[in-house]
């Protein structure tokens, strides 16, 4: 029996990345494939390497995959814009970024 040859492409229909992965920490493990609640990810075809993001724009950015990821660092989340929370110093003036 022939083996078929399954290719994956990500959905890159906006420039929307909800996380970015640390491939000098991620051992791509996948468990974040395993605990993604809307299957975002699939897993990498080459071993270790981070998984692939298929589906971006339908993470709903609610941290399962950063909070329980077991190295710390390796996967990062990548706020949209309108997610994003800054707050001003009045004493100083400095913005920061949460």
């Amino acid at each position: 029996m022939a083996k078929e040859k399954v290719i994956a492409v990500p959905n890159l229909t906006t420039p929307s990345n909800p996380v970015t992965f640390n491939e000098d920490i991620c051992n791509g493990c996948n468990h974040c494939v395993e605990v993604c609640q809307i299957d975002v990810y699939i897993p990498n075809p080459e071993k270790g390497k981070p998984p692939m993001i298929l589906h971006p724009d339908e993470c709903w950015y609610c941290g399962c995959c950063v909070n329980d990821c077991p190295r710390p660092g390796a996967i990062k989340f990548n706020w949209a814009l309108q997610h994003r929370g800054y707050w001003k110093n009045k004493a100083t003036g400095k913005v920061h970024q949460i």
